[in-house]
């Protein structure tokens, strides 16, 4: 299509059973999950902070970039998370536009497929258990981040 034609006239390779290509499916296809926790991190701030900014001369930009974004900034993170969780799991973005090319595109949710397709159930299980923990333990290290260091914002003209 015309969006695969301007990638390969700018890199010179497809999207298409490369890395690159399965980055972009992937966050095309976990985008959804972000725009959730950034609206309700929007929200909760409110349109003071961002009128306050207004009166004191910040351009709209300059608003969103030193006032909003900054107290939003656990929804980013909550934003994040959940695409990475949801992007870890993916199978079918993954076996449709990057394959199977061992060392290029193979990642976990294949491994497990290939080893149950296989009956090799033990090594299916081992990888599912480690896929399982880590996600445990990004998800309480990012609950425990946030609630060891509180976000401040700090105001003040910058210049």
């Amino acid at each position: 299509g015309p969006v695969g034609a301007f990638w390969v006239s700018l890199t010179g390779s497809t999207l298409t059973f490369s890395f690159t290509g399965l980055v972009v499916a992937s966050v095309l296809y976990s985008l959804p999950f972000a725009v959730q926790p950034l609206q309700v991190a929007f929200e909760a701030n409110g349109r003071g902070p961002l009128e306050a900014a207004y009166m004191l001369g910040a351009s709209p930009l300059d608003a969103f970039m030193t006032v909003a974004s900054p107290m939003a900034l656990r929804g980013y993170l909550t934003a994040i998370v959940l695409c990475f969780a949801h992007t870890l799991g993916e199978f079918g973005v993954v076996l449709m536009v990057g394959g199977n090319i061992p060392g290029e595109t193979k990642v976990i949710a294949i491994a497990v497929y290939e080893y149950v397709e296989t009956l090799n159930y033990a090594a299916a299980h081992t990888l599912s258990a480690g896929l399982l923990i880590f996600s445990f333990v990004v998800l309480v290290l990012v609950y425990a981040l946030n609630r060891q260091f509180p976000i401040r914002v700090v105001a003040g003209p910058r210049r």
